[in-house]
């Protein structure tokens, strides 16, 4: 018995599940934006929130989730996350809100924030911000209808 149908058989089936056909989608980049595994490049998501400011966390308090590490001020922010994640991470992965709407993703600047509605949104920079501002709602909208497809792109 020849091996030769067998070797082209194992070929095909690997082609099929690296090229995703079959089901699971595949995702180019992680579902979080992180700088050397830091999600908001170790700036504290709940800070946001509970102080109003961008504050850089401490590397004693800090905790993974969704394959990122998230760094916080103190030991009460750390525990605050850690019962609602969905509440204080920012949308779209942390990746630039702006750039999302518009069908692409970017980096961010932890400093280019803004909360709207009860969530964190993050963007490339100072200059991006005031773009994704002047016309917020219809960039959400565009942006909530891009994510998460975006990150395969």
């Amino acid at each position: 018995m020849s091996l030769r149908p067998l070797m082209i058989a194992f070929a095909v089936a690997l082609v099929w599940v690296f090229a995703g056909v079959g089901g699971g989608a595949r995702a180019d980049q992680p579902m979080i934006f992180a700088v050397k595994g830091a999600a908001i490049n170790g700036y504290d998501p709940v800070a946001y929130f509970a102080q109003g400011a961008a504050v850089r966390g401490n590397p004693g308090h800090k905790v993974m989730w969704k394959g990122a590490t998230w760094y916080f001020v103190s030991s009460r922010n750390r525990e605050t996350f850690e019962a609602n994640p969905r509440a204080y991470a920012p949308k779209y992965g942390g990746y630039c809100a702006y750039a999302v709407s518009r069908g692409y993703t970017a980096s961010t600047d932890p400093t280019a924030w803004r909360i709207e509605d009860g969530r964190l949104f993050l963007n490339h920079s100072l200059r991006v911000r005031e773009v994704w501002q002047s016309d917020m709602a219809a960039n959400i909208k565009r942006a909530n209808a891009n994510w998460p497809a975006v990150l395969s792109k």
